[in-house]
């Protein structure tokens, strides 16, 4: 039995190394891009998920610390040439800060009204932000400067770059959850998501744990938003402060699983080609994307609200004991 246990895990790594270094063989730019992007949400629903799914803090507000860590990173590169790769730390501490300020204002609130707090703290962001011409660019936003091929200030021609990198934050992402899930830090988050009046009876200092994972998940989607200013090049406050954007990652992760250390990954997978698919396909709707993400939301909740890695589960588990019968 454990040699046959020991099989299958060979057989799943081996799959998930296939698909993880699959598009850097495809040849297409456009597919390497999807792709690219596909990792990126997958790693922000990965940052979202130690708040969000292992707390179970539904926050719609971290496009506030995407939006942080895009900012800061550029801010700090194009005025006094500080390489990304430091400025993304800057972007974390400073999104750490955020959560802190935000935490210790709106954690002592439950379900949709911690929810609305955090929609209105990256409001408040963006308003900022766009009311900073002078510093921030304002409305306008800010260009990256664009150094071609300088791998050390984050930058490159060749789309493999990117993908390289962001794979490689997906896996420490994984590795994040993972140690979370199975320390005395995760059981604690999981008895303040599961009933947090009784963790509180039991001694569990909910409102600190809390504020921890905060802090945690806003350091890890800021360094998300350094990611994306420089695979665009390009960032402005509806792009990384937009409320889409808070929606979206908590979506994914939902969708996918929350909670769970593979159902974010999940979630992107679907909905991310999805999206693809729907914008070139629907001729350019507006909302369309939106209205897709909704739909499958639906679907998925209906059939099983603990997402897709439950739907998986169950499949497997029925497939099991068929093979079993026969």
């Amino acid at each position: 039995m454990q040699s046959q246990g020991s099989k299958h895990s060979l057989m799943w790594a081996l799959l998930i190394a296939v698909v993880a270094i699959g598009p850097l063989f495809s040849g297409s730019q456009y597919f390497l891009s999807i792709a690219v992007m596909t990792l990126l949400y997958a790693y922000l629903a990965l940052s979202w998920n130690v708040l969000g799914g292992i707390a179970g803090q539904l926050s719609l507000g971290h496009a506030a610390y995407f939006g942080i860590g895009a900012y800061a990173s550029t801010w700090f590169f194009v005025n006094l040439g500080l390489s990304p790769w430091i400025g993304m730390w800057i972007g974390a501490a400073f999104a750490m800060v955020a959560a802190v300020i935000v935490g210790i204002s709106s954690l002592h609130l439950r379900g949709a009204y911690f929810a609305l707090a955090t929609i209105a703290s990256a409001m408040v962001l963006k308003t900022l932000v766009e009311n900073a011409d002078s510093l921030l660019g304002g409305p306008r936003g800010m260009e990256v400067t664009l150094l071609r091929d300088a791998p050390w200030q984050f930058q490159s021609t060749s789309k493999e770059f990117y993908y390289v990198i962001v794979l490689a934050f997906v896996a420490i992402a994984l590795f994040i959850n993972w140690r979370i899930l199975r320390s005395r830090f995760g059981y604690y988050l999981a008895a303040v998501r599961n009933e947090q009046d009784a963790a509180l009876a039991l001694g569990v200092p909910t409102t600190r744990y809390k504020l921890y994972a905060a802090m945690i998940s806003a350091a890890m989607t800021a360094i998300g938003g350094t990611f994306y200013a420089q695979f665009v090049l390009f960032i402005s406050p509806d792009k990384v402060f937009g409320a889409n954007l808070g929606v979206v990652i908590a979506v994914v992760c939902i969708i996918g699983g929350r909670g769970t250390l593979w159902g974010p990954v999940l979630g992107a997978l679907l909905l991310l080609p999805s999206e693809e698919l729907a914008r070139n396909y629907s001729g350019g709707i507006l909302g369309a994307d939106m209205m897709l993400y909704g739909l499958l939301l639906m679907l998925v909740i209906w059939y099983e609200p603990r997402g897709l890695v439950a739907i998986f589960q169950r499949w497997f588990k029925r497939g099991k004991a068929q093979g079993a019968v026969q």
